[in-house]
């Protein structure tokens, strides 16, 4: 038997790598078309039996015929689809609408399955450097995990070059979505301007080198996430906190507990300022009022103790 094509064995042997972690009873892979969805639905489909979701935004003329022909396509290698149809509304623009819809569809439509999703390093360096110039905080500047159930992302350490070599050592026809080229979009710059600047600038490896920090952050993360849960477990996880267990700790670490018990309180779309607001109630106390948080809820001090109060 002859050897795959090696852009073919590095997307099946990804996929392997994945999925030998987890075992999942089922599995489902998110297949847009393009070349990478449509290289790691082939090779899913070599590793094990596999559902293709097919998500159509509706965002285009002829969105159906092209949602149709990717189906096709996932017919000649045996893998059954599904086209999930979605309407695409909501705050954000259009680039996070069309992500809500795409991602609660997805998520629906799997009942349960892993989701592979076909997202490479190099869309793994454009989410770091959106993270960084936003300021958004080391979690976004981590990137994306490669096992966050539902979904999966083999090919987080492969370029979007071997997906194409595989796609065409395969025989399959890739589907460019305008959308992709649109300068309109940031992540479009991103890819088309800022990311080759860089690689010039730099003389090369800057995306293999944004997703080895991206990597780095989220061990450092991980431990620190690790620390925290043991810091809110002492100072009280399922009520008010108690200060005293708060206060000998670094910043960083009871911003993190803090952030954590005001999720858990129901406290939505908290900030940096918000959370350094409320840490300010415990290592720069001096008798301060309450802090205004998002939802009409108010996080206070008293007799040692913080309180988060429901409006």
């Amino acid at each position: 038997m002859s050897r795959p094509d090696p852009a073919v064995a590095d997307v099946r042997r990804a996929v392997r790598a994945l999925l030998s972690r987890v075992e999942p009873d089922r599995v489902a892979v998110a297949v847009s078309g393009g070349a990478d969805s449509l290289a790691l639905a082939a090779a899913a489909a070599h590793v094990r039996p596999v559902e293709a979701l097919i998500v159509d935004h509706g965002l285009q003329a002829g969105s159906a015929r092209i949602a149709a022909r990717v189906a096709e396509q996932m017919a000649a290698l045996d893998v059954p689809a599904r086209v999930l149809t979605v309407t695409v509304s909501g705050s954000g623009g259009i680039e996070a609408a069309a992500r809500r819809a795409r991602y609660a569809a997805l998520r629906e439509a799997a009942d349960g399955a892993l989701v592979l999703l076909g997202h490479t390093r190099d869309d793994q360096a454009e989410t770091v450097l959106l993270g960084l110039g936003r300021g958004s905080g080391p979690r976004s500047i981590a990137g994306m995990r490669a096992l966050d159930p539902p979904w999966g992302r083999p090919l987080l350490d492969l370029p979007r070059a071997t997906t194409a070599a595989a796609c065409a050592a395969l025989g399959l026809t890739p589907w460019h979505d305008p959308h992709n080229a649109d300068p309109r979009f940031t992540r479009v710059r991103l890819r088309t301007e800022v990311l080759p600047l860089m690689e010039e600038v730099l003389q090369g490896g800057v995306a293999a080198a944004l997703a080895r920090t991206a990597a780095q952050l989220r061990e450092d993360l991980a431990a620190l996430d690790d620390l925290a849960a043991d810091l809110l477990t002492r100072a009280g996880d399922r009520g008010d906190l108690v200060v005293s267990e708060l206060t000998p700790a670094p910043p960083a670490l009871r911003r993190r507990v803090l952030r954590t018990w005001l999720l858990r309180a129901g406290v939505p779309e908290l900030t940096d300022a918000h959370l350094r607001a409320c840490d300010g109630l415990v290592g720069d106390w001096r008798g301060q009022r309450g802090v205004a948080l998002p939802g009409g809820f108010v996080a206070r001090r008293a007799h040692g103790r913080l309180t988060c109060d429901a409006p």
